[in-house]
């Protein structure tokens, strides 16, 4: 099998001291560099939320489900990825959510136009593994979504973080339901 390592929203504004920070997302981003640099996959994408106008995706009195504080806006440090984490790592950057909420990586698009899936089946790619922030939103869609593409997924368990640590147990039953290994 080819696999590729797809590394979910590891954004500034998602790790500590950003607008909509998750506990552990700073550790994300020093572990999956590190893997990053172990060399152990040819294929490294990423994802990013990346809002210029989301409409109701962004509130001033946010449900945290469907509704979040202003982030990942498009040009400022919170859109950014999180150091150690740099653009040059990356073969290909997936960037979503530009006028509506967008959960999965599969909704993304590099620059030039270029779909998730798309891009990965022109590299013979037919895993995936995956990793990054946060577990029971952008980590979640897009692992089900490459299952629904066809693509064997796994999500590294210990290289992602959850807006809400009591849902993981939910999401997890739900990910292997749909045949995503977690491990």
């Amino acid at each position: 099998m080819n696999t590729a390592l797809v590394v979910v929203d590891v954004q500034n504004d998602f790790c500590e001291g950003g607008s909509l920070a998750v506990a552990g997302g700073a550790a994300v981003a020093s572990s999956v560099a590190a893997l990053i640099a172990s060399g152990q996959y040819d294929t490294i994408v990423a994802t990013r939320d990346h809002h210029i106008d989301p409409g109701s995706h962004f509130s001033d009195h946010p449900d945290y489900v469907d509704s979040w504080p202003r982030h990942c806006v498009v040009g400022t440090h919170g859109a950014q990825l999180h150091a150690p984490l740099r653009d040059d790592q990356f073969e290909a950057i997936f960037d979503k959510g530009a006028y509506e909420a967008a959960y999965s990586g599969f909704e993304g698009a590099t620059s030039d136009g270029a779909r998730l899936a798309d891009w990965l089946r022109a590299r013979d790619i037919d895993q995936i593994d995956v990793c990054g922030i946060a577990t029971d939103h952008c980590v979640r869609a897009t692992a089900l979504d490459g299952a629904r593409e066809g693509f064997t997924v796994r999500v590294i368990d210990h290289l992602v973080a959850a807006v809400t640590p009591e849902n993981v147990t939910k999401v997890m039953a739900e990910l292997a339901a749909a045949g995503v290994r977690v491990s």
